[in-house]
């Protein structure tokens, strides 16, 4: 780090999605343990600003001191409005009243990288941003040519890893080791929503996360209705959420066979925090709201059906089971098995 200062001013810029935002959280506390007097803001699109909100600078706790809110998905559908540009120039002002000495830009895409050319800059500034992509991962090469420092990563990485490599290189400091495990939420976050019950779900309820942008990734439904019947049998009830009307047709055709189940109404990330601290374990595929079960330490079992379990898989905690893999979904009997298997660990 050019800046030997020890209350560096830290932009970090990862603007989506649920799961990558949600990977990308341990930086922020690796940051912090070294440089507790660091400015860290963060640019996010306005969507997933509910995620970080926890991580808030307020009093003695130091988290992320600035969250600026990115609208770039919502003034692209109105791209020659008069108010996407008015928008548009007013984050531009609130993200530049800051001087940076240090941009750690994760996302490798032209339009995280323009964020990074936008933010103000100190003469000694550094811009890290990755030099190439990993595997099954959406990468624009172009976006190297707005960093002063492109970092090397493994073909095949981690999520979090990755976003442990380019932060080191930007702060000149020694690799992460896998070992040292990573944060994401503050303890007295994840103890406090534990006792919120936002919905009038039944207790013990077990979610399921059946549904993903991408339908090769999602598990077979005749296998959804089986684990169902079966923890249903055990005495717990299967909740069923959703996000599109799609998806919502599908939790009600599951639940008509899984005696018990409820379909609950439409909820918002920041519901989501409640909805998955009061449930006894989570099973769901590879989508950004199982991620939040395996970072929040709750039960979980990730399920891998079309997609790289070494990407994203939780390998944090001995309360997340991750089953299957690219081209591999797992059977009935693994994913039962987990469940039972962290069930059980829950009671005792």
């Amino acid at each position: 780090m050019a800046n030997s200062s020890a209350s560096p001013k830290i932009l970090l810029v990862k603007l989506s999605s649920l799961g990558d935002v949600l990977h990308n959280l341990p930086i922020v506390w690796d940051i912090r343990s070294r440089l507790p007097n660091a400015q860290i803001d963060w640019v996010v699109e306005e969507s997933y600003i509910h995620l970080l909100k926890p991580l808030l600078s307020r009093g003695s706790f130091r988290g992320i001191d600035r969250i600026i809110p990115f609208g770039l998905r919502r003034w692209k559908k109105s791209l020659l409005a008069l108010t996407s540009w008015k928008e548009f120039f007013a984050f531009k002002r609130e993200l530049q009243q800051v001087t940076y000495d240090v941009i750690i830009e994760t996302q490798g895409l032209l339009k995280s990288a323009l964020v990074s050319a936008l933010a103000k800059k100190s003469p000694y500034v550094e811009v890290a941003g990755l030099a190439n992509a990993t595997e099954f991962s959406g990468y624009e090469s172009i976006s190297r040519i707005f960093y002063s420092q492109s970092v090397q990563v493994p073909l095949r990485c981690h999520a979090v890893d990755r976003s442990r490599f380019v932060a080191c290189s930007a702060l000149n400091w020694p690799l992460i080791d896998r070992s040292d495990k990573p944060n994401f939420y503050p303890d007295t976050f994840v103890e406090a929503i534990g006792f919120k019950q936002a919905t009038d779900l039944q207790k013990p309820y077990i979610l399921f996360f059946h549904s993903t942008a991408r339908n090769a990734k999602r598990w077979a439904n005749t296998h959804w209705v089986d684990l169902g019947k079966k923890l249903s049998d055990h005495g717990y009830q299967v909740v069923l959420p959703w996000g599109s009307a799609v998806e919502r047709a599908i939790s009600n055709e599951l639940s008509a066979q899984i005696p018990g189940s409820i379909v609950p109404n439409s909820f918002s990330i920041e519901n989501a925090f409640s909805l998955i601290a009061n449930s006894v374990l989570v099973v769901g595929v590879d989508t950004g709201l199982t991620h939040l079960s395996a970072v929040l330490n709750k039960p979980t079992v990730e399920i891998y059906c079309d997609s790289p379990r070494w990407k994203t898989e939780g390998y944090w905690s001995d309360k997340i089971q991750n089953v299957g893999d690219m081209q591999a979904p797992p059977t009935i009997y693994e994913v039962s098995k987990a469940c039972l298997e962290l069930l059980s660990g829950a009671k005792n």
